[in-house]
């Protein structure tokens, strides 16, 4: 089932140093077979206020994710973007196609 690693950062500063992280991401991905859902853009808000950037990374699954997250590659380059942004970082399980929000009563 795929999975999602998701970001919602806050006070990004756009430096050299998050210019490299954003420079090295995608290869550290392309081992655990991610790829770039959602990266920021302006969301349309319909409720409740927003701030900051979402970001949304798919996984063919939780292990990969948490793979990824826990790579050589990816915490190298971790830190070039934990000093120039704050917020939260989740990986969460995705729901497949057949999916009904009563599914969760059970």
């Amino acid at each position: 089932m795929t999975a999602y690693a998701m970001a919602h950062l806050h006070n990004v500063e756009l430096c050299a140093d998050v210019v490299e992280y954003l420079e090295c991401i995608d290869e550290t991905l392309e081992p655990f077979g991610g790829r770039f859902v959602v990266h920021g853009g302006r969301p349309e808000v319909r409720e409740g206020e927003w701030h900051g950037d979402l970001i949304m990374i798919a996984f063919p699954d939780l292990a990969a994710a948490r793979a990824w997250y826990g790579s050589r590659a990816y915490q190298r380059i971790l830190p070039l973007r934990l000093r120039h942004a704050s917020g939260s970082v989740i990986l969460i399980d995705g729901v497949d196609e057949r999916h009904k929000a009563t599914d969760i009563l059970g």
